[in-house]
């Protein structure tokens, strides 16, 4: 169980000191992910880039847990891009079937620990088994509560905007539209927009993720490849981000992280 810190962090190491210097009460409320790096992760190891995409589903799989002892409400991945189709059909199978292992052997932790799973993109694109499972875990998990983690897939910012704008003018004829409004028509209605935004491999740029909902993110670029990203990257990520102050386009620091 995911229950808390203690017993999952040793006394002693790195993560410890970092732990002390997190403030548990101004917690970013949504941590979202771009999970860069598998394929040179692979290369440095003269290795298959398949295999750098197994090796960040383990990085996956300790972010989960790490941000829900922390007490993180929402965690955002960007697992599939809408441009990943581009890569060769070996490489794009395996990322869908590593996802699809990955939900059926990960829903019972989802279940035990109160994890609820929502899937945005365009999912009309997605492999039928994968979409199926996906559908299942939602399914199971959709009454949970702790920590609500969105797996972005088949997934583009531009193209999310442009459904959502197919979906307003599906209504018919549009007397007022503002920005709560259009936001009701992203993938993303019902959720918070990311108080931080994690990159890793050391690129500076969005590639496509959240446009309209990280225009306030705070961003953290670490140059750690995604594989190499463990619980100590992400506290190291949090406690930059509780030393800004975050404005919103206003002259005070305005505070909007902490426990919901």
């Amino acid at each position: 169980m995911f229950d808390t810190l203690e017993g999952y962090i040793q006394p002693g190491t790195v993560e410890a000191e970092l732990v002390q210097q997190i403030d548990f009460t101004r917690l970013p409320v949504h941590v979202a992910i771009i999970m860069d790096g598998n394929g040179r992760w692979a290369r440095q190891r003269n290795l298959p880039r398949t295999e750098g995409h197994k090796a960040g589903s383990e990085a996956v799989k300790e972010v989960v847990e790490a941000s829900a002892r922390l007490g993180i409400k929402y965690l955002t991945l960007y697992a599939f891009s809408h441009e990943n189709w581009k890569r060769p059909p070996d490489e794009v199978n395996t990322l869908w079937g590593l996802l699809h292992r990955y939900l059926s052997e990960e829903s019972r932790v989802l279940m035990e620990n109160d994890l609820k799973l929502k899937v945005i993109g365009d999912r009309k694109g997605i492999p039928y088994p994968v979409r199926r499972e996906l559908a299942r875990v939602e399914r199971l998990t959709r009454g949970n509560r702790r920590m609500t983690v969105v797996l972005a897939l088949n997934y583009g910012g531009r193209q999310e905007i442009i459904r959502a704008i197919k979906k307003l003018l599906g209504r018919g004829k549009i007397k007022e539209i503002d920005e709560e409004i259009f936001s009701r028509y992203l993938d993303t209605a019902g959720l918070p927009d990311p108080d931080l935004l994690i990159r890793t491999s050391g690129e500076m740029r969005l590639s496509n993720f959240l446009l309209w909902q990280s225009a306030y993110t705070e961003l953290w670029i670490t140059p750690v490849l995604w594989p190499d990203f463990r619980k100590k990257d992400l506290f190291m990520a949090i406690i930059d981000y509780q030393k800004r102050e975050r404005r919103f386009g206003g002259i005070q620091p305005v505070e909007k992280s902490g426990r919901s």
